[in-house]
């Protein structure tokens, strides 16, 4: 199929790559050989006894039994994040037998393999719930290894949309890497009230000025249909990131659920996950198609469109379970050279549908092919590499075709080219200083507002704040400090009940800022916040070291967060401790207390799975090492 010439690519691009590489070297390796092994040992059912195979196929329907007794057709495994109360989840109702249906008139079979979890942030964001968020990662993962555990399958499809469930299903994936992946979107719903009046509206809410009655109808007016939330959060981030990563088919990440093109696209899906297998005829293992190319392509895609700040953790534990080794200085190396092309809520007003309409991912790559920021080599589900990723589907006669997408974007206010870009970086940096290190997204924020010094207001429970700004103690310039919010301590909740606070508090023309061991995510707006520091609080983090009006400096441009306190003072400084017994009971949190045990720090990917290939190779020196003392 024809596609984009890539140009010579970037520099830092290749400069990047082959850092993650040589990094990577020794437990990329072990993964490789780990999944090369796996294949060897048998990668669907020829491997089960009869037993086991009349087990597997029990419940099919008389033909489907032939077929898997076969042996030479392919059997596709689902995995599922199916819900009917999550607006993003709730289209996959259908999709099973719309594939096992294209499975059927391919002579090949699906089998629902299993569904995993799939919470929404929206929901449970300020609340108890939240706290089991982040680790729902880690279950997602599992779940799609128990799945896939029964070794029925010669490719699976992934069937999922929001925040921790297209990491967690890609995490699975990669433990799976022998099998072919097809990652299958559901769509964004419609557009529905503007960003900017949702926003006005939660602003008036926080300043007492508009009842519940209104805010609940301004939500409901934002979030009214099936489909992923139109915002640019981290739900829309995973469908960009699977797309230039060449997981998905091209042009589908944000097309509508419900329509002609989006039950066309399944069927396509799984007529190509088939043709991806070894009785298909062109074997594409996950393992040979995800490397460090296309981790890097992920960061790129991510920076370019000034993607969720929840990825700076997701893309790292990801890329570990495939074997390699990201951190938070790659992602900064990068955001200096990528230059910032989407204008998407919060970054701007427009919505994910309106970015669609005005040229999408296929004029997305286009340009940044063109500009030699992506890896154009690498293999894709597509059966291509990913320069024929600048076409985009269409229907004829009922049935998808690819296109070449537009060469110039139809809505500059919303996409812009390279040439003329919104801003020359990708407004993603790395903070660093005497309080650890953690990430600042400044896409959205005003330049006048990327400096910050001020006292800082330390609170250890987010739900503190609201008191103290009704009661008027934060009007004035201040840092607030939420701390204890770490994986450690309550599972990293997102701390989103702030923004309206913190955002009436600069509009009334104070410099605030904000620093948190938690999370903030996609939906980072208008006020700096320095987050996932690292160390957190309660693993020993600086920020247990800040006491209520020591004078911190935040500026996002030079990358560096300061206490303005005297250096013998701060070594001398004791930490502060913290009762989190509230945080650990109730609403199924006592289950997680595991996850908190094992949790990571925030620039290793925040899980509780450990660091794979990394973790076998460190026992191996350290056994080494003691055979030699």
């Amino acid at each position: 199929m024809p596609g984009s010439t890539p140009a010579t690519l970037n520099p830092t691009v290749a400069k990047v790559t082959q850092r993650i590489r040589e990094r990577s070297a020794e437990r990329r390796a072990l993964y490789e050989r780990r999944m090369a092994d796996q294949h060897k040992r048998g990668v669907h059912r020829a491997e089960l006894s009869c037993g086991n195979l009349a087990h597997g196929f029990a419940a099919c329907s008389a033909q489907e039994k032939d077929s898997l007794k076969l042996m030479n057709s392919a059997n596709l495994g689902i995995i599922s994040s199916y819900n009917d109360m999550l607006s993003a989840h709730q289209p996959f109702e259908t999709f099973p037998e719309t594939i096992k249906a294209a499975a059927r008139a391919m002579g090949s079979t699906a089998q629902f393999a299993g569904g995993v979890p799939a919470m929404c942030d929206g929901v449970t964001q300020g609340q108890p719930g939240m706290e089991l968020s982040l680790f729902s990662r880690d279950v997602i993962a599992m779940a799609t290894a128990v799945g896939l555990s029964h070794n029925m399958f010669d490719a699976a499809l992934y069937l999922g949309v929001c925040d921790k469930i297209v990491p967690g299903l890609f995490i699975g994936a990669a433990r799976f890497g022998h099998l072919p992946a097809m990652f299958v979107p559901a769509g964004p719903m419609p557009s529905g009230l503007p960003n900017k009046e949702k926003a006005r509206i939660r602003q008036l809410y926080a300043e007492g000025k508009v009842g519940r009655e209104e805010l609940l109808q301004a939500e409901s007016d934002s979030y009214h249909s099936p489909g992923t939330c139109t915002f640019y959060g981290t739900a829309n981030s995973n469908q960009l990131m699977m797309e230039v990563m060449g997981l998905h088919l091209p042009g589908t990440s944000f097309v509508n659920p419900g329509t002609e093109m989006r039950e066309a696209l399944t069927r396509y899906a799984t007529e190509q996950a088939i043709r991806n297998t070894e009785p298909g005829g062109e074997y594409r293992p996950f393992y040979k198609q995800i490397d460090e190319r296309a981790i890097v392509n992920a960061v790129v895609g991510l920076l370019a469109s000034g993607g969720s700040t929840n990825h700076t953790m997701h893309l790292i534990a990801m890329a570990a379970a495939a074997g390699i080794t990201l951190n938070w200085d790659d992602f900064t190396d990068l955001s200096a050279v990528t230059p910032s092309l989407m204008k998407v809520y919060p970054n701007g007003q427009a919505d994910i549908n309106h970015f669609q309409a005005a040229g999408g991912m296929s004029y997305l790559f286009r340009e940044l092919l063109g500009a030699g920021l992506l890896h154009g080599d690498i293999p894709t589900v597509f059966g291509t590499d990913l320069t024929a990723y600048t076409q985009e589907p269409f229907l004829e006669d009922g049935k998808v075709v690819w296109r070449e997408g537009p060469e110039n974007s139809l809505d500059e206010e919303v996409l812009r080219p390279v040439a003329t870009p919104f801003a020359p970086t990708g407004g993603l940096t790395v903070m660093k200083g005497n309080l650890g290190r953690g990430v600042i997204k400044v896409s959205a924020v005003a330049e006048e507002h990327r400096v910050v010094e001020a006292p800082v207001k330390i609170f250890e429970d987010q739900n503190e704040m609201k008191a103290a700004f009704e009661s008027g103690d934060l009007d004035r310039d201040v840092i607030v400090v939420v701390r204890f919010q770490g994986p450690k301590a309550n599972g990293m909740p997102e701390l989103h009940k702030l923004t309206p606070f913190l955002g009436v508090l600069q509009d009334r023309g104070f410099k605030v800022a904000l620093v948190t061991d938690g999370r903030m995510s996609g939906a980072s707006g208008k006020v700096p916040a320095s987050i996932h520091m690292s160390p957190e609080a309660l693993d020993g983090g600086p920020l247990a070291k800040l006491r209520d009006g020591d004078v911190v400096r935040l500026d996002a441009n030079a990358g560096t967060l300061e206490a303005k306190v005297d250096a013998a003072t701060w070594a001398e400084r004791e930490l502060a401790v913290a009762n989190l017994d509230h945080y650990h009971v109730g609403l199924g949190r006592e289950l997680f207390s595991g996850f908190r045990h094992l949790a990571m720090r925030g620039e290793e990917g925040a899980g509780s799975l450990g660091g794979f290939e990394a973790d076998d190779l460190a026992r191996q020196e350290g056994q080494i090492f003691q055979e030699d003392a």
